[in-house]
């Protein structure tokens, strides 16, 4: 089965995320935290196939935490989506530049979630 990451310090997110996931046949794990993200990757790979990640997060941001899995060579086939409020294209630039694949935006739905997995190459199994 793919696996998803679902990291953000709202556990409301995480349920949302975790929900439409779900729907499209990921198993969803979660973290609060990038920290707690870095150390589910090291558990969860090679299965983990994706991580959707917030910017803003206690102890280590989304924008470091993708830094720091991206030096990881071993990580480099995980999909990365930063799902944030931040809308300012300087933002979105230092995420993309981080190593996100794509980027959304807060709020979202479930058809842009599956709209930028489609972009980065990801498909859905069920649903369309």
């Amino acid at each position: 089965m793919k696996t998803a990451l679902v990291v953000d310090d709202s556990r409301a997110t995480r349920i949302l995320l975790g929900k439409i996931l779900r729907e499209l046949g990921y198993e969803v794990l979660e973290a609060a935290n990038g920290r707690e993200a870095l150390a589910a990757v090291a558990q969860a790979r090679p299965a983990l196939q994706l991580v959707l990640a917030d910017w803003y997060m206690p102890e280590l941001d989304g924008v470091e935490m993708i830094k720091q899995l991206r030096a990881n060579p071993r990580n480099n086939g995980i999909k990365v989506l930063m799902v944030t409020s931040e809308c300012d294209l300087n933002q979105i630039t230092t995420a993309l530049l981080a190593g996100a694949n794509e980027y959304v935006m807060k709020p979202f739905t479930r058809e842009i979630v599956e709209e930028k997995l489609q972009l980065v190459g990801i498909r859905s199994e069920c649903c369309g």
